[in-house]
C-alpha cells in the first residue's frame, strides 16, 4: 500500500512537534530544578548565616559563653551595638536591648514636656480622647506586651492635640508595634510620620515626612521626603536597610529637630540625620501619623502606638550641669513600678558621664522622684532605687568611680506637675543630678 505524500508530510510534521515538545518540556524541568538548587543552597546558606549571627550575638552578651546560650538570659527585643549592627547589604539585625548595647546611644529627650500619652487613662475600645482622625482607631491591649495601645485604622490619618505649635528644637519618641506582619504583608504597608504646618486632617501642606516600611517580602528602609512652599530642590530619599526582623517586636522611635537639622533612631540605630531637611522650621507647627496598607480584616494586622512623648530641646544638659550646678530630667525612664532602666535612656546617662571624664574634680548626688501612684513608702524606696539604678549604670557601664556619686530617693513628696493627668506623672517622675 502507497502512503501518499499528504499522509508522509503529516506523520514527519507531527515527529517533529513531539520532539520540540519533548525539548520544551524537558528544558522546564531543567529550570525547576536548577531553582529548586539554588533555594536548597540559600536556605542551608540562610541557616548558617544565622547560626554564625546567632554565636556572634551570644559571645558580645555573654563573653566566655563560647557562644552558647546562658541560662536565664534569654535575648529581648532590640538590637546590636551601632558599630556591629549594620551587615555591607544594609541589614539591622534584632537582638536583647540592654543598657551596654545601649551606651553609644546619643538621642537625648528634650527638657521642656509639652505632650505625653500612654492612654492609661482612656477606656478599651475608645478613640483616645486627646486625639483626632479622619478615620477610626480604638485603645486596646495586646497580648503579653504591657500597657495600652492605640489601633490606628487603615487609611487612617490621625493628630495628637497638642494645643501648642512646636518650637524650633524639640524631640518626639513613642512606641511601635505592628501586629501578624508576614511575607504576605502588603508592600505598600507603612507608617508615616508628617511635621506639619497645621493640625488639620490633610497632608496637602509645607511638611518632613519619614516612611517606616513594614514589608516582610523584601527589605525597603525608611524613605524620606520633604516638602516646602518656597523650597526649589525638596529632598526625597531612601535609607535602603533591612528592618523586617526590627519590626516584628516592638521597636522605639525617636526623632530629634534642631531647626534645620532632622534625625531619627530606631531602638538604639540612628537611620537618618539630614542637616538641612527642615527648610523652613516656623512652618513645622505640629505631628501627625498616618497608616496605609494594612489589612485587620483577612490578616489581623495592626499598627500601634504608645508612650508618645513630645518635648521642648535645644538644653545641652552638660552645659547646665556644669554651668548651673544642678539638672533635672525626666528623659530616664524605667519599667513600671521598678528601677529597671529603660536602655533607650541611656543618651542622658551617657551625657553625665562626659561631665564627669571631664573634669574629675565634680561629685555628683542623684536624686530619684516618682509620681504619685501607691503608698509613699512604696515610693520612696522606689525613687532610692531608681537613683541607685543611675549611679550603677554610671560605674558599670561608663566606668565613673563610685565614690564620686551618691544616691538618694524622694518618693512623691517633691512634685512639679499635676498628678491627676498624664502628662504631670511624667513630669514628676524624674531624676535630679546636684553637684556637690
Amino acid at each position: 500500500m502507497k502512503i501518499s505524500n499528504k499522509i508522509w508530510a503529516c506523520l514527519i510534521f507531527t515527529l517533529l512537534l513531539g520532539t520540540s515538545t519533548q525539548a520544551q518540556f524537558f528544558k522546564k524541568l531543567t529550570k525547576k530544578a536548577e531553582k529548586a538548587a539554588q533555594r536548597t543552597v540559600e536556605n542551608r546558606v540562610d541557616k548558617e548565616t544565622s547560626k554564625k549571627t546567632d554565636q556572634v550575638l551570644d559571645s558580645i552578651l555573654e563573653p566566655g559563653s563560647g557562644g552558647k546560650q546562658v541560662p536565664g538570659n534569654t535575648p529581648q527585643n532590640g538590637e546590636l551595638p551601632n558599630e556591629e549592627n549594620t551587615t555591607p547589604s544594609g541589614t539591622v539585625k534584632a537582638g536583647p536591648q540592654t543598657i551596654e548595647v545601649y551606651s553609644k546611644f546619643d538621642y537625648v529627650p528634650g527638657d521642656k514636656p509639652l505632650f505625653f500619652d500612654d492612654f492609661n487613662d482612656e477606656f478599651i475600645g475608645d478613640f483616645p480622647s486627646k486625639w483626632n482622625t479622619n478615620g477610626s482607631g480604638e485603645v486596646v491591649t495586646v497580648g503579653n506586651i504591657p500597657g495600652k495601645w492605640y489601633a490606628i485604622a487603615n487609611k487612617s490619618l490621625t493628630v495628637p492635640n497638642l494645643g501648642t505649635a512646636l518650637p524650633e528644637d524639640f524631640t518626639l519618641e513613642f512606641d511601635l508595634k505592628a501586629t501578624n506582619l508576614t511575607k504576605n504583608t502588603s508592600s505598600q504597608a507603612v507608617f508615616r510620620i508628617y511635621l506639619s504646618e497645621t493640625s488639620h486632617l490633610t497632608t496637602n501642606e509645607s511638611n518632613a515626612l519619614s516612611v517606616l516600611s513594614l514589608c516582610q517580602y523584601i527589605p525597603i528602609g525608611v524613605k524620606v521626603d520633604n516638602y516646602f512652599k518656597d523650597d526649589p530642590s525638596p529632598i526625597q530619599n531612601t535609607m535602603q536597610q533591612d528592618l523586617r526582623d526590627v519590626f516584628q517586636e516592638v521597636v522605639h522611635v525617636s526623632i530629634a529637630v534642631n531647626k534645620n537639622r532632622y534625625r531619627l533612631w530606631l531602638n538604639e540605630n540612628k537611620i537618618v540625620d539630614l542637616p538641612q531637611f527642615i527648610v523652613q522650621p516656623d512652618l513645622i507647627n505640629h505631628v501627625k501619623f498616618q497608616v496605609n496598607g494594612i489589612d485587620t480584616q483577612k490578616n489581623q494586622e495592626q499598627v500601634l502606638i504608645s508612650n508618645l512623648k513630645i518635648a521642648e530641646g535645644g538644653v545641652d544638659l552638660r552645659r547646665k550641669l556644669l554651668a548651673e550646678g544642678k539638672i533635672s530630667t525626666n528623659g530616664i525612664l524605667f519599667n513600671s513600678g521598678s528601677a529597671d532602666i529603660l536602655p533607650q535612656s541611656m543618651g542622658i546617662i551617657r551625657q553625665i558621664s562626659q561631665v564627669l571624664n571631664q573634669d574629675s574634680s565634680i561629685k555628683l548626688n542623684i536624686v530619684g522622684h516618682t509620681d504619685a501612684d501607691g503608698s509613699d513608702e512604696n515610693n520612696i524606696n522606689l525613687s532610692k532605687n531608681r537613683a541607685e539604678a543611675v549611679k550603677n549604670a554610671l560605674v558599670s557601664v561608663y566606668g565613673i568611680s563610685a565614690d564620686r556619686l551618691s544616691s538618694e530617693g524622694k518618693g512623691e513628696s517633691v512634685p512639679v506637675g499635676d498628678n491627676s493627668t498624664a502628662e504631670g506623672k511624667a513630669q514628676n517622675r524624674r531624676v535630679e543630678f546636684i553637684k556637690l
